[in-house]
């Protein structure tokens, strides 16, 4: 039976004690209506204790540890403080939100917890009422603290890049595949109806644009005049020779005559067609811009329309970089996988890589070999791209160096470049632009050493003089030969030639001690004629 509950709201912790709860009738009518009176749920609990929160930092901290069922030591003091005397005398049922809250309470601080349908009931009748029980507290306080608090919340837990936002990708490339096809169609469409009326401007016009702009230009084709040539040389860029064709042709056409509300159908058809184009124009502009800012390194690889269609089969560019390279080979290629694998047959080399231009370059018995390569920095570009705070384009120009460079292995034999060097080079080049942004906004001008504070030690100073002396002495000797083994006369006379010099030195360093003196002798005595004048 449910003794006690605890309700976690944005002001801080409220325990509460269960005078009265329905076991059996939980769910009846009666029960339901009773937790929504506030005069009848009243009398099933009390208020044993709140713990406000000290600041909204201490409230986030703690709304992060009940979102992961983790008992935070504020909650666990609350408990232990007051339901620890109450265990020992009958042992307390505490009514929790969540199961695995309440597995960590009984781990941490023994006590037993109840998250069953009673429970839920229990704990939605103190929310419902919350701005009543808790005293000292109003709606409005509960309200304000649970706004702020959703905000931080929420921003931990996103952390909202407007600019990084790769649905507006997966949206753009959809919406993009959708007007391919319908563009495609309304073109023939509006071929085979003008068609009939103008058949011959079908084969001098093959491009789908220029047909419909060229349809809803002309309109009747026996109103085509060599006043109008120069407004359809403009439709066509500039090219005269088509133009001239087309009005030669329309002038000879074995075409059909057509009423004036068809020309007014077919002229609004190829309105639309044209204007269907020209958003289909801008929609490719805005996607190559969003895949730049949210996926530089994956579209300076393959492209924005196949770096567009992997994000958007993944799922998401989070998904697309958690993909292992052998997944991301034979992205969009399921069904023949499954259908190999079914029949015991071979299974497929490449999915939506195919479209890439390095498929395409490859040689039939390589392009297996460039799929899985292609694959491989596929799979490092969305990591980079994922994870990274600013992601840069100059990765994917340097993995596609490297498959550039594969390609040029598998034709000629030339030996390609690591992995680990390339990325080197880059993360160099990216280093070198950091410091120039920095030296541009630094006016000193000073060196790094001082800057940063760093003095050279003394001890360097005594190691480099050692080390010009040695090198004076290299210069002057001869080079050392290499070790030759000597006989034992020959050692005894390298013996007595160092105890010569080793005395000639010593009888020269007592000269000059005997010369110093002898100075000294001579000018003590001036010394003091000095000092008695003066004084």
């Amino acid at each position: 039976m449910i003794t006690h509950a605890l309700l976690e709201s944005s002001s801080g912790y409220g325990l509460f004690q269960v005078k009265l709860s329905e076991d059996i009738a939980a769910h009846s009518q009666a029960a339901q209506d009773s937790i929504k009176d506030l005069s009848k749920f009243g009398k099933m609990v009390s208020l044993m204790s709140f713990a406000p929160f000290k600041n909204a930092a201490h409230a986030l901290e703690n709304a992060n540890d009940i979102s992961e069922g983790l008992v935070n030591d504020y909650l666990k003091d609350l408990l232990e403080l007051n339901l620890s005397k109450a265990s020992k005398k009958t042992p307390a049922v505490l009514a929790v939100s969540d199961s695995s809250l309440g597995g960590n309470i009984r781990e941490t601080a023994g006590i037993q917890c109840d998250a069953s349908d009673n429970a839920q009931n229990i704990i939605r009748g103190l929310r419902l009422h919350a701005g009543k029980l808790l005293k000292g507290l109003q709606d409005d306080d509960l309200m304000k603290a649970q706004l702020g608090l959703g905000h931080s919340y929420s921003r931990a837990k996103l952390k909202f890049n407007v600019n990084r936002v790769d649905n507006m990708i997966i949206q753009a490339i959809a919406l993009l595949d959708q007007l391919d096809k319908d563009v495609n169609l309304f073109s023939m469409r509006i071929r085979e109806w003008y068609g009939y009326h103008f058949p011959e401007l079908v084969r001098l016009v093959p491009d789908n644009y220029q047909y419909a702009q060229a349809a809803q230009f002309i309109g009747d084709k026996d109103t085509l005049s060599e006043d109008k040539l120069p407004e359809l040389e403009a439709l066509l860029e500039d090219n005269t020779t088509t133009a001239r064709n087309i009005l030669d042709a329309a002038r000879g056409s074995m075409g059909s005559s057509l009423s004036e509300l068809d020309m007014i159908n077919i002229h609004s058809f190829a309105t639309r067609v044209i204007s269907l184009a020209e958003y289909r124009k801008s929609l490719i502009s805005y996607l190559t811009e969003k895949m730049n800012l949210v996926a530089p390194s994956l579209t300076a690889l393959l492209g924005e329309r196949i770096g567009a269609r992997l994000i958007s089969h993944a799922g998401s560019l989070t998904n697309l970089s958690k993909y292992p390279a052998s997944t991301v080979q034979i992205l969009g290629a399921e069904k023949a996988l499954f259908r190999a694998l079914k029949t015991k047959g071979n299974t497929p080399k490449y999915g939506l890589l195919y479209h890439s231009t390095f498929i395409g370059r490859a040689n039939p018995k390589h392009k297996g070999r460039i799929s899985r390569f292609l694959a491989n920095k596929c799979s490092i570009a969305s990591r980079i791209d994922c994870y990274s705070d600013n992601p840069s384009a100059k990765f994917g120009e340097a993995l596609r160096a490297q498959v550039e460079e594969r390609l040029n292995f598998f034709e000629t034999g030339a030996p390609p470049s690591k992995n680990a060097d390339a990325m080197r080079k880059v993360l160099e080049g990216l280093a070198l632009d950091d410091d120039e942004d920095v030296d541009m906004e630094d006016a000193d001008g000073e060196p790094a050493l001082t800057t940063l504070g760093i003095s050279p030690k003394k001890g360097n100073k005594e190691k480099k003089k050692r080390k010009i002396d040695v090198m004076d002495d290299d210069e002057d000797g001869e080079p050392s030969p290499k070790k030759v083994k000597l006989s034992k006369e020959e050692k005894k006379a390298l013996k007595k030639e160092k105890k010569a010099k080793a005395k000639a030195e010593a009888a020269i360093a007592v000269q000059k001690e005997d010369v110093d003196m002898e100075d000294v002798s001579v000018l003590l005595p001036v010394c003091l004629m000095i000092v008695l004048q003066v004084c």
